[in-house]
């Protein structure tokens, strides 16, 4: 297997890990680095009979699986995090390898990968009911009533390539803690961290006599994922990715349950009130992270006019000292997209805004196959750089009368996920907490800040559900209610 000379791939079989072993015998796609275009490994790439195969293996794991002791599925979580934490440096340079992120980004994904995993254990011990008092009404008089949580069966976990283990850890982590088998399936161009992190849970499993086929990795392409997502036998499917895809994947699904975490044009609000240099430092952090390939990055700033000059001096020079090139580079910012046809299309965005009016004031190039980081002013409502989800490292800036312009500015998306507001206001604090239509409103940091265990998702366009390992073993769990006539 030749391979990139800095990079090794995965300690794993070639094949896919599918029913109790590992298939082999089918096609095989190059990976490549997005930084230079050299090759990193070949990865197998499934076809919908293996997706067929892992429907079957999956659906047959659904009984022992969901039998399993809360003692034995919390033991596994804690076997592949102290397996994570062996291998972080490894599985660093893989992400590195595979995405193009930068080495920061990537020890951040595995840092937040670790936290999953360990908070997924801590969570089995809180999967509990409650008793109903069912003598609220006449007819129950004298019964007993209590409700429990059980695994919903059967999931498949669809992942993004801007995060691939982290994602993937999303998805696994929690049915797992929840008692339900799951069939990943890795974005085509990040299929190798997904495919080593399935290898090391379904180590685990084996330790603890639980069936391998608890975790399966089906990689390939949209009609495998087709194949998955409407199979009767799956009972939920958590997708992260674009809002198009996730949309078809809900029709698709219908009526299984389905958990969306899709895209947005990420709001920040720069206040009267503002700390302006802060809120600038927030943009130049918060707008070029992931190479801004993050459904939760600066995309829109929407400054009130009283702080406009102050804010763009304050921003540009901050943006003209974010280093490009080399994402195995300690000092590199930014790195080149996931490949040649994202930075095409960021590009002809780009270009399309100043088309319609907007003013380029920083970037707007491609060097050494990097999109600069690049800053767009008074882009209009309508280019798609302001409307859409351009995920890059592009931010574009307006500037509004006042924070009643810029709550209206926010809402007037069709995307909700997250959004920030700088400001030293209490008041318009909470104005923003209670008025914008996001699914996280964040104060004084950037709106691409997660904590893993928080409730994270969105509203509108940007999805339906919440993950963070709590909330989705919630979601991956259905109530049962028992109700009791004592003789």
């Amino acid at each position: 297997m030749s391979h990139h000379p800095d990079f090794k791939p995965p300690p794993i079989s070639e094949g896919l890990p599918i029913g109790p072993g590992w298939l082999h015998s089918m096609p095989t796609a190059a990976v490549v680095f997005p930084y230079d275009g050299s090759l990193v490994t070949h990865s197998p790439v499934g076809q919908p009979e293996h997706a067929r195969e892992s429907l079957a293996a999956g659906a047959a794991a659904v009984r022992p699986v969901g039998q399993l002791t809360s003692q034995t599925r919390r033991a596994i979580l804690l076997q592949v995090h102290a397996a994570l934490r062996e291998n972080a440096e490894e599985f660093t340079n893989l992400l590195i390898a595979e995405t193009g992120k930068v080495r920061r980004d990537c020890e951040v994904e595995v840092a937040r990968t670790l936290f999953t995993w360990s908070a997924a254990a801590e969570e089995v011990g809180h999967i509990h009911g409650e008793t109903v008092p069912l003598d609220m009404q006449e007819s129950g008089a004298g019964m007993l009533g209590f409700w429990t949580r059980k695994p919903i069966g059967l999931v498949v976990g669809i992942a993004g390539y801007n995060a691939p283990l982290l994602l993937a850890s999303h998805k696994i982590a929690p049915a797992v803690a929840a008692g339900c088998p799951v069939i990943c399936k890795p974005a085509p161009a990040t299929p190798l961290t997904t495919l080593w992190l399935a290898a090391l849970v379904r180590e685990a499993a084996t330790a603890h006599d639980v069936p391998p086929q608890i975790v399966q990795v089906v990689t390939g392409d949209a009609e495998v994922g087709r194949t998955l997502v409407r199979d009767d036998r799956v009972a939920a499917v958590s997708f992260t990715g674009s809002d198009a895809v996730g949309h078809q994947i809900a029709r698709d699904a219908a009526p299984r349950k389905t958990l969306l975490e899709l895209g947005s044009n990420t709001a920040l609000i720069v206040d009267t009130e503002a700390d302006v240099a802060r809120a600038a430092d927030a943009v130049a952090r918060g707008g070029f992270y992931f190479n801004g390939q993050a459904c939760i990055a600066v995309q829109r700033v929407i400054v009130c006019e009283a702080v406009r000059d102050e804010f763009l001096a304050e921003l540009t020079p901050r943006v003209a000292a974010l280093r490009t090139g080399d994402p195995r580079d300690a000092e590199t910012h930014v790195a080149p997209l996931i490949n040649e046809a994202a930075t095409e299309r960021v590009l002809d965005w780009v270009e399309g805004a100043q088309q319609a009016g907007a003013r380029l004031i920083h970037g707007g190039t491609v060097e050494n196959r990097s999109v600069q980081p690049t800053v767009l002013l008074d882009v209009p409502d309508t280019a798609q750089a302001w409307c859409e989800e351009i995920f890059a490292p592009v931010v574009a800036v307006r500037s509004v009368p006042d924070l009643d312009a810029a709550l209206e500015a926010v809402n007037r998306s069709r995307y909700g996920l997250h959004a920030s507001i700088f400001t030293r206001s209490l008041p318009n604090a909470f104005r923003a907490i209670e008025e914008l239509e996001v699914g996280g409103v964040v104060v004084n940091e950037v709106p691409g800040f997660r904590s893993d265990i928080m409730p994270y998702g969105g509203v509108k366009d940007s999805g339906i559900g919440r993950e963070g390992p709590r909330f989705a073993i919630e979601e991956l769990t259905v109530t049962r209610m028992a109700i009791i006539r004592p003789e």
